[in-house]
C-alpha cells in the first residue's frame, strides 16, 4: 500500500465544488439543449463574450446575427426579441457558468500547489481534469458551429461527443476527490468483485453515450410508447435492408430509420443494465464485504432504479416535444448513477 498524503480539509472542499460545478455546467448545457437555446450566440469570444449586450443596439446586433443562422430561418422566423433574450440567457449562462469554473479551479490550485498542500499524483490528476475541460469546450464550439451551417440544430453526433467527454471530465474529478478521502482502508481486493464493477462501469459508459446521441437526434419523439415500440419490441422499420445506409446514418434527420435503431439501442442497453444492476446487487450484498460497501450498494440500486423510471417517464412524455424538466433530471439521474458506479469501483481497486 502506498503512502498517502493527508489533505487538508480545505482541498477536500475545493475539489467537490469543483465536482458540484462540473455537475451543474452539465445540467445547465442539459436546459440549454432541451430549450433549444444553444445555437442563440453565433460566437465564441472568450473574453469579450464574457459580457452580454448591454443596451438595445447591442441586443439587436445579437439578434441579427441569429437571424442569420439555419435555426431562425426554419424553425425560429419571426420570434420576438423577448424570445430570443430567454434562449440567449440559457447559451450565456451556459458559458458564464464554465468561465466561473476555470476561475475558481486554477486560483486555489496554484495557491494549494505553493503552500504544499497537493501532493504530485493529485497535482497530475488536476492537470489531466484542466486539458479534459479545454477538450470539452473545444468540442462545445464545434458542436455549436455544426449547427451554424446548413442544419437547424446541432450535429447529434458532435453533440454526444462533447457530451461524452464532459461526463469524463466529471468522473475522472470525482474519482480524484475520492482518493483526497480515507477511503483506502475500506478498499476490497476481489477479483469477481473488481470484474463485475469494471462490466457495469462499461455498461453506464454506453448508455451515458446512447443517451446523448438519442438526446441530439430527438429520438425520443419518434416512439413517445412504452413498453412497445411501434406496437412490438422493435420498430418494423429495422428490420428492412433498404435502410441500412451509410446516407442514413449520416442524415439522421432526413429519415426515421436511425432515430429508431438509436432508441431502439438506448431502450435495449437499459433493460441489460437494469437486469444485471439488480443481480449484481443482490449478489454481493450477500457476500457482506463491508458496511460501506453495503452502503454504497444501495445508493447504486436505488439511483439506477430512480433513472429507470426517470428515462420512461421522459419518454411516454414526449408527444411532439421533449420535456425539459423530466429531460433535465434524467440528464442528473445519469450523473448520479455514473457516480455511484465509480465510488463501488473505487473501493474495491487492487491497487491504491
Amino acid at each position: 500500500m502506498n503512502e498517502r498524503m493527508n489533505y487538508r480539509s480545505v482541498v477536500k472542499w475545493w475539489l467537490m465544488i469543483g465536482v458540484f460545478m462540473i455537475f451543474m455546467q452539465v445540467i445547465i448545457g442539459g436546459i440549454t439543449r432541451l430549450t433549444g437555446s444553444g445555437l442563440s450566440i453565433t460566437k465564441w469570444e472568450i473574453v469579450t463574450g464574457a459580457l452580454p449586450p448591454m443596451n438595445a443596439a447591442g441586443w439587436n446586433h445579437e439578434f441579427d446575427l441569429y437571424k442569420a443562422t439555419p435555426q431562425y430561418q426554419k424553425i425560429n422566423e419571426g420570434m420576438s426579441m423577448s424570445d430570443f433574450k430567454f434562449i440567449y440567457f440559457w447559451e450565456y449562462f451556459h458559458r458564464l457558468w464554465a468561465r466561473s469554473m476555470g476561475f475558481i479551479f486554477a486560483i486555489p490550485f496554484f495557491f494549494f500547489l505553493a503552500k504544499g498542500w497537493i501532493d504530485k499524483k493529485l497535482r497530475n490528476q488536476l492537470l489531466v481534469v484542466v486539458l479534459l475541460a479545454a477538450l470539452v469546450a473545444s468540442l462545445g464550439w464545434i458542436m455549436v458551429a455544426s449547427g451554424l451551417v446548413d442544419r437547424p440544430w446541432v450535429n447529434a453526433y458532435k453533440l454526444t461527443l462533447h457530451l461524452s467527454v464532459a461526463f469524463l471530465t466529471f468522473g475522472y474529478l470525482l474519482w480524484a476527490t475520492f482518493g483526497t478521502f480515507g477511503f483506502e482502508k475500506n478498499i476490497i481486493r476481489n477479483n469477481q468483485l473488481k470484474k463485475w464493477n469494471v462490466n457495469l462501469l462499461i455498461l453506464v459508459s454506453l448508455q451515458i453515450v446512447l443517451g446523448g446521441i438519442m438526446s441530439g437526434m430527438k429520438a425520443g419523439l419518434t416512439y413517445p410508447t412504452w413498453p412497445l415500440i411501434d406496437n412490438g419490441f422493435m420498430p418494423s422499420i429495422l428490420f428492412n435492408s433498404a435502410n441500412w445506409t451509410w446516407n442514413n446514418f449520416e442524415n439522421y434527420d432526413s429519415h426515421p430509420f436511425m432515430p429508431a435503431l438509436i432508441q431502439t439501442l438506448h431502450r435495449s442497453v437499459a433493460y441489460i443494465l437494469t437486469g444485471v444492476g439488480f443481480w449484481y446487487f443482490f449478489k454481493m450484498l450477500k457476500m457482506n464485504f463491508s458496511s460501506l460497501y453495503n452502503r454504497s450498494l444501495y445508493i447504486w440500486i436505488a439511483m439506477l432504479s430512480l433513472q429507470v423510471v426517470l428515462g420512461i417517464l421522459t419518454l411516454v412524455n414526449c408527444i411532439g416535444v421533449i420535456p425539459v424538466g423530466l429531460g433535465v433530471f434524467h440528464q442528473a439521474g445519469a450523473l448520479f448513477v455514473l457516480s455511484s458506479i465509480l465510488f463501488l469501483n473505487f473501493i474495491s481497486r487492487r491497487e491504491i
